[in-house]
């Protein structure tokens, strides 16, 4: 009986391929991230012990630690430096997430030319296309340097070669998902080689003093793909946002060791590549020269930067029993909610058996609740078929009570829309300071907010008759 028994070494033990969760026995769903068909059998570890080695750098008070160091390079993308607070620290890893097609290659593409100098050379490693694929791109969007060197591997030890060879001081990888370690079993992507092409990238980084850009895949939930390991490792986490039928293109900060994360990179995606904006509002408004019944302007934040963005919304009269509740860049919740205040709050009783279409211009996506207010005015100038005042830009939060309430950065927003040419706003009481020359009116609810439209041309909803009898 004895001699049947296993030790605990020679055991075999069970762990997650996706998510390294151990169990002693096998099971067919993991109990941790409950993937299906995922746990397979490994040998167990064998219990180690460290003992103290050697000192590589000697520990010294903080106040001599030298800071210069870690002085921020631009990367030649104004855009990008204001996201990650200056531009690119020596040693520093960031990982750049995104749909696909969204324009991270493109975007990476054009740093490592303007980036690279003489002093400063940039390795670009592309593993999910050929070096002539990538060529083609550079012509395109004009982004050859002498100092741009171009490979094509999906071998980590090859990776780390051309690291030798080059010795860059910056370091582009798209993507890290398509690298494998051939001491790592699994398959390229998977966990388990993510996590040790990630580290060994990492700890390349940090020895050599060279700043590295990771291009990283995202689920089909918008979730960074791999490890949550991989962006508690790196320094900078950038999320790279916006819809594959606009133009714009949005680079949001999630992480920064280096600076804060309520920066935002606005960039234009077009033929010729891909081109910051610094001045993105014009995208979001429709110019005419009449107002337009439906349509109300807001100032929106992304993170401290204000834009002013267009909310339109269309009624019409519904041909089946459950009228159509279509939003596009609003959120559909938020809608319905202001349909019910407008409805309960604002005596307008012509939107429950209409369809009700709603939507922003531009491709900007409008989920703070500052935009309350617009979306409301809109409803109800697209329901009495009567336009809003010219120039006028709607700020504020809306209660299920009816109440407008106070939302943060008022006067930045009111001085972004002034700096644009608008000359009235609604907003929650006690705005603050006032820029010169704009007529702001304070609204406390919803009720206050309506007066703003025309009487003389609403358009009451029908009476009823009484039957003939």
């Amino acid at each position: 009986m004895a001699a049947r028994t296993k030790s605990a070494k020679d055991r075999p033990s069970y762990r997650c391929t996706e998510c390294g969760w151990q169990t002693a026995k096998w099971l067919g769903r993991c109990a941790e991230c409950q993937a299906w068909g995922t746990i397979e059998e490994y040998g167990a570890p064998a219990v180690r012990t460290t003992a103290p080695g050697r000192v590589t750098t000697s520990a010294v008070p903080i106040g001599e630690v030298d800071a210069r160091q870690a002085t921020a390079r631009s990367t030649g993308v104004p855009e990008l430096d204001r996201v990650l607070g200056g531009g690119l620290v020596p040693g520093a890893v960031v990982l750049v997430a995104g749909e696909p097609g969204v324009g991270k290659s493109t975007l990476l593409l054009d740093v490592a030319a303007k980036a690279a100098d003489a002093e400063h050379k940039t390795l670009y490693v592309t593993g999910e296309e050929s070096a002539s694929q990538v060529r083609m791109r550079a012509d395109r969007i004009k982004a050859i340097d002498d100092h741009l060197y171009l490979a094509a591997e999906t071998d980590l030890s090859a990776v780390l070669g051309h690291l030798d060879a080059v010795k860059p001081a910056l370091l582009i990888m798209d993507s890290v998902q398509t690298v494998a370690s051939p001491e790592i079993d699994g398959a390229p992507g998977g966990m388990a080689q993510v996590r040790e092409v990630a580290g060994a990238l990492i700890r390349a980084s940090k020895e050599r003093g060279m700043a590295t850009l990771l291009v990283g895949h995202v689920t089909k939930d918008g979730a960074i793909a791999g490890p949550r390991l991989l962006e508690h490792l790196v320094d900078v986490v950038l999320s790279f946002e916006g819809d594959r039928h606009a133009r714009l293109r949005l680079v949001r900060g999630v992480k920064n060791r280096y600076g804060t994360t309520d920066e935002v990179g606005c960039f234009e995606l077009h033929d010729e590549g891909i081109t910051g904006l610094a001045d993105p509002s014009g995208l979001f408004l429709t110019r005419r020269d009449e107002p337009v019944p439906g349509t109300c302007l807001t100032v929106t934040l992304e993170g401290r930067r204000p834009l002013v963005a267009e909310v339109q919304a269309l009624t019409v009269d519904s041909q089946i029993p459950s009228p159509r509740r279509t939003t596009s860049g609003l959120e559909t919740s938020r809608v319905s909610m202001m349909l019910a205040v407008l409805e309960q709050r604002g005596r307008i009783s012509a939107l429950g058996k209409r369809d009700i279409y709603s939507a922003t211009v531009g491709g900007v996506k409008l989920t703070e609740p500052a935009a309350d207010l617009a979306i409301a005015l809109a409803l109800a100038s697209a329901a009495s078929d009567t336009p809003l005042p010219k120039n006028l830009v709607a700020i504020g939060e809306v209660g299920l009570a009816g109440e407008v309430r106070r939302v943060t950065g008022v006067q930045r927003r009111l001085a972004e829309a002034h700096r644009l040419g608008f000359t009235h706003a609604l907003v929650p009481n006690d705005p603050g300071k006032i820029p010169p020359g704009m007529k702001v009116l304070e609204v406390a609810d919803i009720g206050d907010a309506l007066q703003v439209l025309p009487k003389s041309r609403r358009r009451e909803p029908p009476r009823e008759t009484e039957e003939r009898r």
